[in-house]
């Protein structure tokens, strides 16, 4: 149970954020969010914001979406379709009802003949059964419409969709995502270095503390003394201190440090530490830190920089030296989850903060269906004057989504025998 609680909160949390960037960023240009959902699968929740938004939770508690108006999705009411309307004081149609689920007090039954809500906002069709003549009806621009399965969104006129958007904002709109995915990566590495209470600094020999009943403490040694030389060879920052004793895990460690201004000798014997089929040697001595505000900040930073490169230095051996072990779905971060779960929260935060950071990078892929893709097309816009037609772009989100469905499907099944057979 707490390895699927860690999974559904590292995935949920991780993705949420990476869509409430897409969320903000389209409201601020004046895109219509018809709805913000969490979860994937059967709605079991919904409010209508004012803001014409509808908030919902869905039941498979993994991830969410944003539904931006006119972003590759039509109205589906086809000729036929048996629907019932709900009209203001002057006869304006405030409400569609699509659903047989939902029913409407004092609707208006109608049967679909032609329907325009981007445009011209009306619809059009027979009332009562009555085939002998059609009544159009003007549709308000903030009008609803309930969906079959009961969500309740608005209506989308043209200048709400996405693509009367600016070009910049709608690049932008793009972009939040995985700009949202590496500000919570560096918000995760900050509450990290502030749990730990400063940064390693890597330029000292500086000891932090002792951990009490190690070989260190055994032998005498205390919290801020300064590590001059190991076995007589001299050791100037942290990297040299760690390199020896974890190399010369058999050996007794002549250990000469500076205390108060004055030079003593420790003899330590390290304990044997094996982990991964590897051996090193371990005295229980803390690292120096730096704990000033600054120096937490700046090394948050550069914990995000380095996971930033590491990514893309897996993701560029990916690409020239394909292995699909190198890959990961869902299967593989419930597998990490469950590790991360058993060590504690700060592993968890560093868990999701690393997915964090493979997500906003992953997605920025220029790969259509993804947000890299879009962002191409962003750009192809821009050097031509003009977007491709809907046609055309519409048949690239296809193939590119069904090359990732492809993709999803290959690599869960390669995590499902990889970690369970």
């Amino acid at each position: 149970m707490k390895t699927i609680l860690t999974f559904i909160i590292v995935f949920s949390v991780v993705v949420v954020i990476h869509e409430l960037g897409h969320f903000y960023f389209a409201k601020r240009a004046g895109i219509l969010v018809r709805e913000f959902a969490i979860g994937m699968g059967p709605k079991i929740f919904s409010h209508q914001g004012k803001d014409g938004t509808a908030y919902t939770i869905r039941a498979l508690p993994i991830g969410g979406y944003v539904r931006m108006a006119g972003y590759e999705e039509e109205e589906e009411m086809k000729p036929g379709t048996p629907i019932s309307l709900l009209l203001d004081e002057n006869g304006v149609v405030t409400k569609i009802n699509t659903s047989k689920k939902v029913q409407l007090a004092n609707a208006i039954p109608m049967e679909v003949a032609r329907h325009d809500l981007v445009d011209n906002l009306t619809i059009t069709g027979f009332i009562n059964g009555d085939e002998s003549e059609t009544i159009t009806y003007s549709v308000d621009p903030k009008a609803f419409i309930i969906e079959e399965d009961g969500t309740e969104i608005r209506i989308a006129p043209r200048n709400v969709q996405f693509q009367s958007a600016k070009l910049w904002q709608r690049a932008l709109t793009n972009f939040a995502g995985p700009m949202n995915n590496f500000i919570l990566a560096f918000v995760l590495f900050l509450v990290i270095v502030f749990a730990q209470g400063g940064v390693v600094d890597m330029n000292s020999t500086v000891i932090s503390g002792v951990v009490p009943d190690a070989p260190a403490a055994v032998a005498g040694m205390q919290g801020g003394d300064k590590i001059v030389s190991i076995n007589e060879e001299s050791v100037a920052t942290w990297t040299d201190v760690r390199a020896y004793i974890q190399s010369h895990a058999t050996e007794e460690l002549k250990m000469v440090v500076e205390r108060e201004g004055q030079s003593k000798e420790f003899q330590v014997q390290p304990i044997i530490i094996e982990e991964d089929g590897q051996t090193y040697g371990q005295v229980g001595i803390e690292a120096p830190m730096k704990t000033g505000f600054v120096d937490k900040v700046v090394g948050a930073f550069n914990q995000s920089i380095s996971s930033f490169t590491q990514i893309l230095v897996a993701l560029r051996n990916i690409i020239f030296n394909f292995d699909v072990n190198q890959l990961g779905g869902p299967v593989a971060i419930y597998e990490l989850s469950s590790q991360a779960a058993s060590r504690g929260v700060m592993t968890v935060i560093s868990l999701m903060a690393m997915i964090s950071m493979n997500l906003g990078i992953f997605n920025l892929i220029p790969i259509p269906g993804l947000d890299g893709g879009k962002l191409l097309l962003n750009l192809i816009e821009g050097v031509r004057g003009k977007p491709l037609s809907q046609e055309k772009e519409g048949l690239i989100s296809i193939i590119g989504f069904g090359f990732l469905m492809l993709l999803m499907v290959f690599v869960t099944w390669n995590d499902i025998q990889r970690f369970f057979f």
